[in-house]
């Protein structure tokens, strides 16, 4: 069903699955996101609207549904999924936005399309203490965030879970590159335990399975506070699940610390750099996948890299208790 793309970096042994779409299937889609951009009030974060996008995602070609729901029942070892030649917007793109918090509100093609395919995954999701709790997200360099740790920041960016000190993090992380860097280079890089299992021994594994580690919130969570102590990784022992922020994360002793290496070591030894170009959308499972980014240098000229950002949960009713109102958006 899916073909693969070649990693940048070929000597890791890596390969990430990718789907890309043909020309009628690209038609077909666009008509879908155009129906999408019309229906009213034309706003993603709309409760009404994000109905019309979950309903519209049963309307996906038969290979890209397919691809979806084979994504959603298991990963595979690498746990990516990249849809190429998907259709943006017909004209000219706005300048790469350049603010902090920036998000999109309106129902866009782009915006659309990230939430159509989100919402073929799952349930798209938001934090309120996150970007205003938006939908989709602006990924883009702000002048101001250039050497944080963030998605705003142009240094690079450490592999971490997405929101890994959240007890309802995402389940999956969707980019859809509009615009890339100046240099066309720019990597999302991932890292798979899956991958990296075989690379630690037995004794380190088993101190990342207990409750020795703590994660503080990212910048854009502010006043929020980290987790209480729990593992790095969860799960079944020979396929466990990995929750871990490299910038964030800290061990309670000192074998605790070493474990942490060692994981940081043989994640690094695994990674892939993908290149996204525009029409590309990736989705990283985010329960066995850390994710970060090679340093750039942005020219804050309006054509810098701009990719939409949207957070899929499988199980809504799981985060009902953190969903004031029944809501999309988390505390």
């Amino acid at each position: 069903m899916t073909s693969t793309m070649a990693s940048a970096n070929a000597d890791h042994g890596n390969e990430t699955a990718l789907l890309e779409l043909t020309g009628e299937e690209r038609a077909d889609l666009a008509a879908l996101v155009r129906r999408l951009t019309r229906a009213e009030p034309a706003l993603v974060d709309d409760p009404g609207w994000r109905i019309h996008a979950r309903r519209a995602s049963c309307g996906l070609p038969e290979r890209l549904s397919g691809a979806m729901r084979d994504f959603s029942h298991d990963a595979g070892p690498d746990g990516t999924l990249t849809f190429s030649n998907l259709p943006l917007s017909p004209g000219p793109l706005p300048p790469t936005p350049t603010v902090r918090d920036s998000v999109e509100r309106v129902a866009t093609t782009p915006a659309a399309l990230a939430m159509l395919l989100g919402s073929a995954l799952g349930t798209v999701v938001a934090y309120r203490n996150e970007k205003q709790g938006a939908m989709v997200q602006n990924v883009v360099p702000v002048p101001a965030l250039a050497d944080s740790q963030s998605n705003g920041g142009s240094v690079r960016l450490e592999f971490h879970t997405e929101n890994a000190f959240h007890p309802h993090r995402p389940d999956y992380v969707g980019l859809l590159c509009l615009r890339p860097a100046h240099e066309d280079l720019v990597g999302t890089q991932v890292a798979s335990i899956r991958r990296a299992l075989a690379l630690i021994d037995e004794e380190t594994r088993a101190v990342l399975h207990e409750p020795r580690f703590l994660t503080e919130a990212p910048p854009s969570f502010r006043s929020t506070g980290p987790s209480g102590p729990r593992p790095v990784l969860d799960g079944a022992p020979e396929d466990p699940d990995i929750c871990v922020d490299f910038h964030a994360t800290s061990g309670l002793d000192e074998n605790a610390e070493k474990a942490l290496a060692q994981l940081r070591e043989a994640l690094w030894a695994v990674r892939t750099d993908v290149v996204l170009r525009p029409g590309d959308m990736i989705f990283v499972d985010n329960r066995v996948v850390v994710h970060g980014r090679v340093a750039f240098s942005p020219r804050y000229d309006g054509a810098d890299r701009w990719l939409h950002r949207v957070f899929v949960h499988l199980d809504h009713r799981r985060s009902r208790g953190c969903r004031p109102g029944d809501g999309a958006v988390l505390i």
